[in-house]
C-alpha cells in the first residue's frame, strides 16, 4: 500500500485525514518558522503559507523514515487587514487580534506541499514506481466572525485553544462558536484541504482512493 506521511503535529490535521478515511503516518518536522521567513523575506500571507509548508515537507522528506513514502507538509496563515497572522502564542496577542476580528472577516491561507520519496525506478515492495514529484498549492477561504464580547474572548483564550492556531481561532473546536460563515473549502480552515491533497496526489500518479482505509472513515449518521 502507498504510504502517506503527514509532516505536522497538528491534531486537527491528522483527525481530518482519519475522518476522511485516509491512512497516514506522522513525522514531525523540526522547522524554525521564523528563521525560514527571515531567510527568504516572504511577507505575503499566501506565499508564506506555501513556503512554510514546503519547508516542513522537505525537512521530513530528508529523513530515512520517509523513504518509499509520499510526504505532505501544510501550514496556515491568516490574513487580516492586509497583515499576516500566524500563531499568537501569548494571551495578550490573541486578545488584541480577536477584539479586532470581532464582527469582521479575514482570509485563511493553507499551503500544501507534496514530495514523492518513492524510488523512481521501482518500488522494492513491489508497488508502483515513484514520480519524483515535488509540488505545492495554496487553498484560501474567507472566514466571517460573529460579534464577540470581551468576556467571551477572555473565556476562549483561557481554554488555551487559540494560542497555537493561525489567526488565534479554530473552526473545529471552541472557536467554531464565533464563526458564522466560511466562503471556500471549510477543510482549509482546519488546516488541510482534502480536495487539494487529491489534486497533488494525482500529479504523483496516485489516486486518493488508494489511501483509503475504509475501517477508519467516520460513517454518516
Amino acid at each position: 500500500m502507498t504510504r502517506l506521511i503527514l509532516a505536522s503535529q497538528s491534531p486537527a490535521r491528522t483527525k481530518l485525514l482519519t475522518d476522511a478515511g485516509i491512512a497516514h503516518e506522522i513525522l514531525v518536522s523540526d522547522v524554525d518558522e521564523d528563521a525560514v521567513q527571515a531567510r527568504y523575506g516572504v511577507t505575503d500571507p499566501h506565499d508564506t503559507a506555501l513556503l512554510l509548508a514546503r519547508a516542513k515537507a522537505e525537512a521530513v522528506a530528508s529523513l530515512p523514515e520517509a523513504d518509499g513514502a509520499l510526504v505532505i507538509g501544510c501550514d496556515s496563515v491568516f490574513e487580516f487587514d492586509g497583515e499576516a497572522h500566524g500563531k499568537p502564542y501569548t494571551a495578550d496577542v490573541a486578545r488584541e487580534r480577536m477584539l479586532r476580528m470581532s464582527g469582521s472577516k479575514g482570509v485563511l491561507h493553507t499551503g500544501h506541499w507534496l514530495i514523492d520519496c518513492r524510488d523512481t525506478d521501482r518500488d522494492p515492495a513491489g508497488g508502483a514506481a515513484g514520480s519524483g514529484a515535488t509540488l505545492g498549492s495554496v487553498t484560501s477561504a474567507e472566514v466571517h466572525f460573529t460579534e464577540m464580547t470581551e468576556a467571551e474572548i477572555d473565556a476562549y483564550i483561557a481554554t488555551g485553544e487559540p494560542l497555537h492556531c493561525a489567526g488565534s481561532f479554530t473552526i473545529d473546536g471552541f472557536g467554531g462558536a464565533f464563526i458564522h460563515k466560511v466562503d471556500g473549502d471549510p477543510h482549509t480552515v482546519v488546516g488541510l484541504s482534502i480536495s487539494t491533497l487529491r489534486g497533488l496526489l494525482n500529479h504523483a500518479h496516485v489516486g486518493i482512493t488508494e489511501l483509503w482505509d475504509t475501517g477508519t472513515a467516520v460513517p454518516a449518521e
